[in-house]
């Protein structure tokens, strides 16, 4: 059997990948992966914990990647601000780290199972962005609300890169989608300014 040790964790991701996208997350087992891979199930368990593994591996570290982004901003920003320039820092690093996420997001977008995996990674990056801001005094509501914001832009944008990488950068990506929530939710008129006067009583 031939080895390939040097590169196994990576061989065996991109085999995965491959059979994930052919037959669908649930029908492939590790065996497969490990026999495909020209690997022993031994190899796989030495760099995975199990299949899913092999779409989440190194996720664990991104919270805190998030955290201190965000937490090492200028002090000089607002609490928004913070966070966008906290996580076009984070948008950066994970564009190094893209190697087939269109082809995972595929594989995610099919299966229940890790589409909930891959929400329990988005909760963790929000509340890795409140408890940046709460260290930089921002008030606790405030935080956990623009918490939840980041890593719904975080989230957003990174989707946005992969459909088009050419367009703009990963860090310029999650400038514009910030833009485009606070464009959003920028103040206008009010109801009642907004609706036409009704006419009086006769």
């Amino acid at each position: 059997m031939p080895r390939w040790e040097p590169d196994a964790g990576e061989r065996l991701r991109g085999v995965a990948l491959d059979l994930f996208l052919e037959r669908g997350y649930d029908a492939v087992s590790v065996e497969e992966i490990s026999e495909r891979a020209g690997l022993t199930r031994r190899t796989f368990s030495r760099h995975f914990a199990d299949k899913r593994d092999v779409l989440f591996a190194g996720s664990e570290r991104l919270p805190e990647l998030v955290r201190r982004s965000v937490a090492d901003a200028d002090p000089r920003l607002t609490p928004f601000a913070a966070a966008v320039e906290g996580l076009s820092a984070v948008g950066a690093v994970l564009a190094g780290l893209a190697h087939r996420s269109a082809d995972r997001r595929t594989v995610i977008a099919a299966s229940a199972e890790l589409r909930e995996r891959e929400r329990t990674k988005s909760a963790a990056v929000a509340e890795a962005v409140t408890g940046a801001l709460a260290e930089r005094g921002c008030d606790p509501a405030r935080a956990a609300l623009l918490g939840e914001l980041g890593a719904l832009v975080l989230r957003t944008a990174f989707d946005s890169w992969l459909d088009d990488p050419a367009a703009m950068s990963p860090a310029a990506r999650v400038r514009r989608t910030a833009a485009d929530l606070a464009d959003a939710v920028a103040p206008g008129p009010t109801p009642d300014a907004a609706a036409p006067a009704r006419p009086g009583p006769r």
